[in-house]
Order: structure tokens, then C-alpha cells, then sequence
């Protein structure tokens, strides 16, 4: 039988395609990886923003994990937009028992700037789920929450990424530095010492979901049991290139192309 590597991400929905669990799945098939998914919440949202979010009951949440490890093996998992303090906990407890590495994208905001987490809820991740994961992949306005204090330099984020191992008990960092000007340039703690992946940055307004879909690529190459900075230099690469052939769909900002490294859609596209 073919050894098959699994990836599950627990998170919430988009219709509109471009990020969560929808995101999450491309990118896992795209990489090679059977995808799974637990929803913790439906979110109604498209380019432009977020209209609405149903939160799923916790027990509910809770039988979906179960089913999964019930019958499955997770090699590796993320997760997304965990919005309150009661999914929180069935997910910290049920991580305890999954012996994977553990990807956390601590999704706050929605690339529209809408709020994807309850504030008190903040605090909980930060120092309860935190600890659990193998990886945080904070961007920087993130990062500055879960560090209460700003980011600003690249100097700034390296320290940032130490930090938050070292002080809230994270295995490593990864802090993203979209926000930032210039190169797209990324800083990975991995609790020895600091690595740095650059890319060129790429001028479009079409980046719906790439935090998702850069923490999912993670995933999909550490349970094929990439080494975690390979892991990160490949999706960093996977994820540049999303963004780099993204699409002009909708309104605001526009999903990316998560079929983009195929060799056949770089011929069309070049």
C-alpha cells in the first residue's frame, strides 16, 4: 500500500474560497498531502470582508477531532480562527493527545481588517495554545499582541520571534514581515537560533488568505517530515508564487492561486 502523509487543519470556513479551511485543503492537495478538516466555525465573508460567523457548539467540535483520531493518523496539523475560550480548550486538550507537529497561525484579523477572535479569547490562546504548538507563525501586528509591545525593524522581529518561545513556551517562531517595506523577509526561531527567508515582494492587492495558506504549506512539508526550516523555505516559495499569479476576482482583495507551481499553469502564465 502507498504510505500517504496526512495534514488536518481546524478552523473556520470561506465560501469565497480564498482562505480557511477551504484555503487550507488546496494547499495540502496542491502539496502532495491528504487533507482534513474540523470546522470551528462558518464564516460568511467573500474579498470585501466578513458579514457573518456562526460559531459551531463545542461538543460538536469536539466529536468532529475525535472522529478524525479515531480512524485516522494526523502527521500533522494546523490551526486557524479559533474564535472563543470554549473551543480553545476542547482543541488544547485534544492536541495533548496527538503526538504531531503542531501548527498555529493565531488568526485575529481578516486580511479586510475584520475581527475573527473575541478579545477576551486573545489571552487564552496566547497562554494556553501557545505552549502546544511545534510552530507560531505570527505576522507582526500579531506578534505585537501576543508580545505587548511594537514591532518595527527587523532587528525587532527577530527578537520577537525569540521571545515568544522563551517566554510563552512556543516550540519556535516564525514572524512574517508583510507589514513591513522592501523585501518580503520572514525570521524563524526554531529555539536555537534564528534563520531568515527572503522574497521578492510582489505588488498586487490580491493577498486573501495568504497566512493561511503559507502556515498550511508548513503543515503539508512537516508531516512528509521535512526538516522545519526546509519546511518553511518551501512554503515560502509555494506562498510567493500564490501571490505572484493570484487572481482579479471580486471586489476587495483577491485570492491567491494556489494552483499556481504547477508546470503546466506557469507555461499559460509566463
Amino acid at each position: 500500500m502507498r504510505n500517504v502523509s496526512t495534514a488536518l487543519t481546524i478552523a473556520g470556513t470561506d465560501p469565497s474560497g480564498g482562505a480557511g479551511i477551504q484555503a487550507d485543503l488546496k494547499t495540502f492537495q496542491e502539496l502532495k498531502s491528504y487533507g482534513m478538516s474540523v470546522i470551528t466555525s462558518v464564516v460568511s465573508q467573500n474579498t470585501t470582508g466578513v458579514k457573518d460567523v456562526h460559531h459551531l457548539p463545542s461538543e460538536f467540535l469536539k466529536s468532529q477531532l475525535e472522529a478524525i483520531s479515531s480512524d485516522m493518523p494526523v502527521h500533522a496539523l494546523k490551526t486557524g480562527m479559533i474564535s472563543n475560550m470554549e473551543m480553545m480548550k476542547v482543541i488544547a486538550e485534544w492536541i495533548e493527545s496527538i503526538p504531531a507537529p503542531y501548527v498555529m497561525d493565531p488568526v485575529m484579523v481578516a486580511t479586510s481588517g475584520d475581527a475573527l477572535i473575541e478579545e477576551e479569547s486573545r489571552g487564552y490562546l496566547r497562554d494556553h495554545l501557545l505552549p502546544l504548538a511545534s510552530l507560531v507563525t505570527p505576522n507582526i501586528p500579531e506578534a505585537e499582541y501576543i508580545l505587548g509591545d511594537e514591532v518595527e525593524s527587523h532587528d525587532d522581529m527577530k527578537n520577537a520571534a525569540e521571545q515568544i518561545c522563551t517566554r510563552f513556551g512556543a516550540g519556535a517562531a516564525l514572524i512574517k514581515g508583510g507589514h513591513m517595506k522592501g523585501e518580503a523577509i520572514d525570521f524563524l526561531y526554531d529555539g536555537k537560533r534564528i534563520h531568515e527567508f527572503t522574497s521578492e515582494r510582489i505588488d498586487t492587492n490580491n493577498t486573501h488568505g495568504t497566512g493561511c495558506t503559507y502556515a498550511a504549506a508548513i503543515t503539508a512539508f512537516l508531516g512528509q517530515g521535512h526538516t522545519l526550516p526546509d519546511a518553511v523555505e518551501e512554503a515560502k516559495y509555494f506562498v510567493t508564487e500564490v501571490i505572484r499569479h493570484s487572481f482579479d476576482l471580486g471586489q476587495g482583495s483577491g485570492p491567491t492561486n494556489h494552483f499556481a507551481t504547477r508546470e503546466e499553469v506557469f507555461n499559460k502564465w509566463l
